[in-house]
């Protein structure tokens, strides 16, 4: 496969696929595993935020993933299981949808999808995991009028893997409405300073958890080898870490300042 400006694999093909067979086809391989570690942390934030019933977005949602997870009562081997399961992979379309609404469970928070993928953000929205999907490009532009809308009604913002593609620039222009609390995993070859800064022009202060997350396993030596290179420019130590031949992220939680302090442990991932 080839890789992407970032020195990573590039998996954008899983992204632009009808349904979500493929994205778990492929991620399955490499032991993608983050967003089953950051699953109780975002239900920790849900259940302190004082809204009712919170409206969550998840920046670069894909095929809602992370909505998938809160909303079936699923983990990432359930996942893992049902997409590839031969059955699952002979289902057309239609039906696959029609078998992933049923595994959706009423109640609980709101979720938002904002990516830039058309077919992913749709399937998300068909299958019920998302109610609400905003396909945009917010690094490039505003948000239109409808989209603004949606992203007024935010509470809680969270990724697991977007930063790095996805900037200040982006957040920027979601945090600017309703100054919604954030959660981001991320890599460690990326910087979250930036957004940070940005953020803390808005009123927001920033705290990051103690420990590392397990992303996945670097899918070839070639692109373990470039990302060490690019650690090591960065004065990133990947002893232990990612000479291991794994990918890490680290949890940073952006709030408005001025709110009580929030009570999350520390991951050794």
């Amino acid at each position: 496969m080839p890789f992407d400006s970032t020195g990573k694999i590039s998996f954008d093909h899983i992204y632009t696929a009808p349904d979500p067979r493929p994205f778990f086809g492929t991620l399955k391989r490499v032991g993608y595993g983050i967003p089953q570690l950051a699953k109780p942390y975002f239900a920790k934030l849900i259940a302190a935020h004082p809204a009712e019933r919170p409206t969550v977005l998840d920046v670069g949602c894909s095929y809602g993933i992370n909505a998938a997870l809160q909303r079936c009562e699923a983990t990432m081997d359930d996942l893992y299981a049902h997409y590839t399961a031969p059955a699952v992979r002979a289902l057309d379309h239609a039906a696959l949808v029609e078998a992933d609404r049923k595994r959706v469970r009423p109640g609980g928070p709101k979720f938002y999808g904002l990516d830039s993928s058309a077919p992913a953000v749709e399937y998300a929205l068909s299958a019920g995991f998302l109610d609400e999907a905003i396909h945009a490009d917010l690094e490039r532009d505003d948000p239109d009028s409808t989209q603004q809308k949606l992203l007024d009604d935010v509470d809680l913002v969270i990724s697991t893997g977007c930063v790095g593609y996805v900037t200040e620039k982006t957040l920027s222009r979601v945090a600017r409405g309703s100054r919604p609390w954030m959660a981001h995993f991320v890599l460690r070859m990326f910087s979250y300073e930036p957004i940070a800064d940005t953020l803390a022009e808005l009123g927001y202060e920033t705290t990051s958890v103690g420990g590392v997350f397990r992303q996945r396993q670097f899918a070839s030596a070639e692109e373990q080898t470039q990302i060490l290179d690019t650690l090591s420019a960065a004065g990133v130590d990947p002893t232990g870490l990612e000479s291991d031949g794994w990918l890490y992220a680290q949890l940073y939680v952006s709030r408005p300042a001025g709110l009580p302090e929030l009570e999350l442990p520390d991951e050794e991932g």
